[in-house]
């Protein structure tokens, strides 16, 4: 019995080894650049990452530039030197207002700062005063104050 199924295995693994075929060796490119098919794609698919990775770098220059220029700005003598040109320039305002809201009889005024001339003149028929900001590319700004009680 043993002997019978081993001869019947033989004759089963003869069967099975008879039955394949050998095909055809081919060989075939899988990069598009040597295949040429769906070579477009490709070339549009590497001209994006190319163009990705340049976006990237100049985003990540332009934050180091921002981040180096925040911190500069930050340091303590720029935060000080900051406050001190505003408050000289609240100083240089608040004279201005009360130059023209002054009942000593100055009627106009004129001053510059950077560049920019500030003219004012008082009309007391009217009861306002008009400031005209002239800058130094010549766009001019006029602003008409009422002179008076406010009531507030």
């Amino acid at each position: 019995m043993r002997s019978l199924l081993l001869i019947l295995s033989a004759f089963a693994a003869v069967a099975i080894i008879t039955d394949t075929r050998a095909g055809e060796l081919t060989h075939d490119f899988n990069n598009p650049s040597f295949s040429g098919q769906g070579y477009s794609s490709h070339v549009l698919a590497l001209e994006q990452l190319q163009y990705t990775r340049k976006e990237q770098i100049q985003d990540d220059i332009d934050a180091a530039e921002r981040d180096a220029k925040r911190e500069e700005e930050n340091e303590t003598i720029n935060r000080f030197l900051a406050n001190l040109e505003s408050r000289i320039y609240a100083n240089l305002s608040k004279q201005l207002v009360d130059n023209m809201f002054s009942e000593d009889g100055a009627t106009s005024g004129t001053a510059e700062i950077e560049g920019a001339e500030i003219y004012w003149e008082k009309d007391t028929d009217l009861g306002t005063i008009t400031i005209r900001v002239t800058e130094e590319d010549g766009t001019v700004t006029t602003v008409t104050v009422p002179v008076g009680d406010f009531g507030f």
